[in-house]
């Protein structure tokens, strides 16, 4: 279940980044258009439009009132899977309260308009509650539900995971409140009726999971299985496949400890009625963004192999699963140590290709060719 200690990411190099945009200002997330043109969040609150050819337009305009500040401002955003048909964006960012300092994150749905330079309906259609006075721990990575069994066809539904806000983190045990949870909507903000939680006492509808601390990547495997990946405090990073109902544990058990050392609570790994995850790191390696390899671009021993960006190590890291989308970590593959920035997205593109975002106030955008060509 654990990770072995970070590999040194000096490992051999099996793609060649060529990067697409400089100049990005913390890049956050990146969506693919059907006409091969690219969105990048940046978290001070701009949506960038980016052509197939790497050149940036003008931020798309119609954006509501963001909490740009710490870790909060625009974060992820994704295209329907009807996109070619309804021109719909789903995105998220740190809302702010109508007065006063606080703030939580919200999921806002929108149409881009014909020319692609503004949004048009904009709704937001889930807001976080409680909004707390943070700056931290917005979670905020939303992926579109596949019913498993239906022909991997999307069902209408969205996942979105939410943090606990750093200083609120005996609430992630709460069911009252969203704060370190993962919730399930429908696209219009209403909540699916087979939702754990619907139609209990003292608990809000839309949670899905729960015991989470800060989910900044968040997948489907071909087969409809939802996986996230969450930072743990110092040490204990995890990757969980949230089931509905389920209890992740934040902070009643964790695999790391508090940052300067000493124990989190009773410093438990494990407790009843927790789940534990399917692998954590040790030390953290700090994940942000996650994407399933499904094609062949890189050869078949990348295909059904798990991407996961490194803030801390500033890595790619390849995780090869023990069998296809599934299964235990076997092996981690230390990727893009030349780059030398931190990893703040991964995603596979329509063309079978890798693509990352780094985080830095000079942020790029990288596409990732196979070294061999031909392959």
């Amino acid at each position: 279940m654990a990770s072995s200690l970070l590999l040194s990411c000096a490992q051999a190099q099996e793609i060649r980044p060529e990067i697409l945009l400089s100049g990005l200002q913390n890049p956050w997330a990146l969506a693919f258009l059907p006409d091969g043109r690219f969105l990048v969040t940046e978290r001070a609150g701009r949506l960038r439009l980016v052509g197939a050819d790497g050149k940036a337009a003008a931020a798309v305009a119609g954006l509501p009132d963001i909490a740009v500040g710490g870790q909060g401002g625009l974060l992820d955003v994704v295209a329907d899977s009807d996109f070619a048909r309804n021109r719909t964006l789903y995105f998220c960012y740190s809302e702010p309260a109508a007065s006063g300092k606080a703030n939580s994150t919200a999921l806002a749905r929108a149409t881009l308009s014909a020319d692609s330079a503004r949004l048009e309906n904009l709704k937001v259609i889930f807001s976080q509650k409680p909004k707390v006075a943070s700056s931290a721990h917005f979670g905020c990575r939303i992926v579109e539900s596949r019913a498993p069994g239906v022909n991997g066809q999307p069902d209408g539904k969205l996942f979105l995971t939410l943090g606990e806000r750093f200083s609120r983190k005996e609430d992630a045990q709460k069911l009252d409140n969203h704060l370190g949870k993962i919730v399930r909507i429908y696209k219009d903000g209403s909540v699916p009726p087979d939702n754990p939680f619907v139609g209990k006492a003292g608990a809000l509808p839309e949670i899905w999971s729960y015991g989470h601390r800060n989910a900044q990547g968040a997948t489907l495997a071909p087969d409809g299985t939802f996986w996230m990946h969450e930072h743990g405090p110092q040490g204990g990073d995890e990757i969980n496949l949230p089931r509905p109902g389920a209890n992740y544990g934040w902070p009643e058990i964790t695999y790391g400890e508090n940052y300067g050392g000493g124990k989190i609570g009773a410093g438990l790994s494990r407790k009843a009625g927790m789940e534990q995850p399917l692998h954590y790191w040790a030390p953290s390696i700090a994940p942000s963004g996650m994407a399933f390899l499904t094609s062949e671009r890189y050869g078949k021993a990348w295909q059904g192999n798990l991407f996961v960006g490194s803030l801390k190590f500033s890595c790619l890291d390849r995780i090869e699963l023990s069998r296809p989308y599934g299964g235990q970590v076997v092996r981690e593959n230390r990727l893009l140590a030349d780059v030398g920035e931190r990893i703040r997205d991964v995603r596979q593109g329509p063309d079978g290709l890798l693509y990352v975002l780094t985080d830095s106030a000079q942020g790029k955008l990288i596409r990732l060719l196979p070294a061999q060509a031909g392959r």
